[in-house]
């Protein structure tokens, strides 16, 4: 049996490990998955009902790291996530996307040889402005195992130089959640509450420091939804940092 800890450092992070974990269980006597929530974007409302509505598995390990700079960040997951490895003795560590905690939770493991599987692997901006983009290139360099959700994934990882043995496409995950939610996400009524028709409305998200800190790139954004709005209302969830 193989012991499998599962990291998640964000939020969205858990509709990616949610069915990963699912898989596992379902293998049975073959996976003990463990869930770390490393508490990289500390949310008040990750209560027990955000994980039972969306059916995400609750983490195992909390180890609330919180906020900091990129390097203070980086290097307190490092820190408190070393001693959980040494502690569990896993087989493998999957890390998922590139947020912090996946470079740091990587290096750890490398350091420690223990192995790592990375999903969405293999994605590229090529803009090394972008801190997500640091946190891709040098996890890929780090993993065993490099699980790509796209073809162009596996192009990139052998531009890159990554032995083709290390590389598996396995496709999108958060297809994998979609579905498992589908059923129960149209269910619900949720657009009655706020006066719009179904399949009538435009939903919006934003909040990419590439696309809201910079006031010119917001205008085109919002310049462009205001023509979306003329054909149909536009439901905008104003993420905290967009709204700053």
């Amino acid at each position: 049996m193989l012991k499998v800890i599962n990291v998640v450092g964000a939020r969205p992070n858990f509709m990616k490990v949610a069915p990963i974990v699912e898989a596992m269980k379902w293998r049975g006597r073959e996976f003990t998955p463990l869930v770390v929530h490393t508490g990289q974007h500390y949310d008040a409302q990750m209560s027990g009902a955000f994980f039972h509505d969306l059916g995400l598995p609750e983490p195992d390990m909390h180890l609330g790291v919180g906020s900091g700079t990129h390097a203070v960040q980086t290097a307190t997951v490092m820190q408190m996530f070393e001693p959980v490895v040494v502690a569990e003795r896993p087989d493998w560590v999957v890390v998922v996307g590139d947020v912090n905690s996946t470079l740091a939770c990587a290096l750890v493991c490398a350091k420690l040889r223990v192995r790592v599987a990375h999903v969405e692997a293999g994605l590229r901006s090529r803009d090394r402005s972008m801190p997500e983009e640091i946190n891709r290139l040098l996890t890929d360099q780090l993993a065993d195992l490099l699980l790509t959700p796209s073809l162009d994934g596996d192009a990139n990882l052998r531009a890159e130089g990554i032995p083709p043995e290390r590389i598996r496409f396995v496709g999108n995950v958060m297809i994998d959640a979609l579905l498992a939610r589908l059923p129960a996400a149209r269910a619900l009524d949720l657009p009655t509450p706020l006066g719009l028709e179904p399949h009538g409305y435009a939903l919006v998200t934003l909040h990419r420091p590439s696309n809201v800190d910079h006031p010119a790139a917001l205008r085109v954004i919002l310049d462009g939804l205001g023509l979306v709005a003329r054909e149909m209302p536009v439901l905008f969830p104003i993420h905290p940092r967009t709204r700053e």
